[in-house]
């Protein structure tokens, strides 16, 4: 079996927040594309429900082979082995990412916030990295990049929770914070959330506001304009996401911005960046704008 054999038919146009949208300049857009669609083939050998574990670990590793050259049948990793080449850039946060794959192989649950958090680093915090190197920005920007990936991640896990444990048996929400609410793993079997599972989706949501929080003034510190304007629709977005996750039930298919408000989120934020566009544009050239 190959890792094309288990394709999900997801695109990055199916994912809850933009990636590599036409906000960002073509020349930009192909290597972020090609680092998508390597983490979407890995993604879906780690979360295929028939896979055994030890499948999934070998496959993995097949995709590894390919960033270094040693193995050809996977599209994905040659097409990302040829991108980074092309521009220069390292291979390490797919690295780093494949390292979050095995981890979702392996590990079907998290007992804490910190636990969950390391599992971010892997598995969120490298896909800004790699857009922000892209990019060129400065390493000093990762601070404020790690928490935005990390929110949305959290916001990610809340809207999937349901479907992650009756699929795959896998739970991020941490077990104490379950456990302390009085809630337990098998309330994400439910037909509707419990109160203390509700409450711990709610504390999360509060979390991963404050994460945003540490990322809030990250657009405007950003030198491509076009990638700060793409980050601040991403930042509306989750914003709006966290708050509906602390109303509705995840368990009923809530907690998630339809495409009509996403829309309107999206041109909202555009507008206020436009209008706020001379100060932003303190310090950056026109190529950085992306003109």
């Amino acid at each position: 079996m190959r890792v094309a054999d288990l394709r999900s038919g997801k695109s990055h146009g199916d994912e809850n927040f933009p990636v590599a949208s036409l906000l960002l300049a073509p020349e930009h857009r192909k290597p972020i594309l090609a680092f998508y669609h390597f983490a979407r083939a890995a993604d879906d050998v780690a979360d295929h429900p028939s896979l055994a574990s030890a499948d999934k670990l070998t496959m993995l590793d097949g995709l590894e082979a390919g960033l270094d050259g040693a193995a050809h049948e996977d599209a994905e990793a040659v097409e990302l082995r040829a991108a980074l080449a092309q521009r220069g850039l390292s291979d390490g946060h797919a690295r780093a990412l494949l390292q979050a794959f095995r981890q979702d192989a392996t590990v079907n649950r998290y007992h804490s916030w910190l636990e969950l958090m390391d599992y971010c680093a892997y598995s969120a915090m490298p896909v800004g990295r790699f857009v922000l190197d892209v990019h060129g920005e400065p390493r000093a920007a990762r601070t404020a990049s790690d928490a935005i990936c990390a929110a949305l991640q959290i916001i990610n896990h809340l809207q999937d929770c349901a479907l992650d444990y009756r699929q795959l048996d896998r739970v991020y929400l941490p077990l104490d914070m379950l456990r302390r609410e009085g809630a337990c793993v098998e309330d994400l079997g439910q037909a509707r959330a419990s109160q203390g599972l509700r409450s711990c989706i709610q504390m999360l949501a509060d979390r991963a506001d404050r994460l945003l929080d540490t990322g809030e003034n990250f657009a405007t510190h950003v030198r491509n304009l076009r990638l700060a304007r793409e980050i601040a629709v991403i930042i509306a977005l989750a914003r709006n996401n966290a708050a509906r996750l602390r109303v509705e039930d995840p368990l009923q298919g809530g907690g998630r911005t339809r495409k009509p408000q996403a829309l309107f989120i999206t041109l909202a934020t555009l507008l206020r960046s436009l209008t706020r566009g001379t100060p932003t544009m303190q310090g950056r050239t026109l190529d950085d704008a992306g003109a």
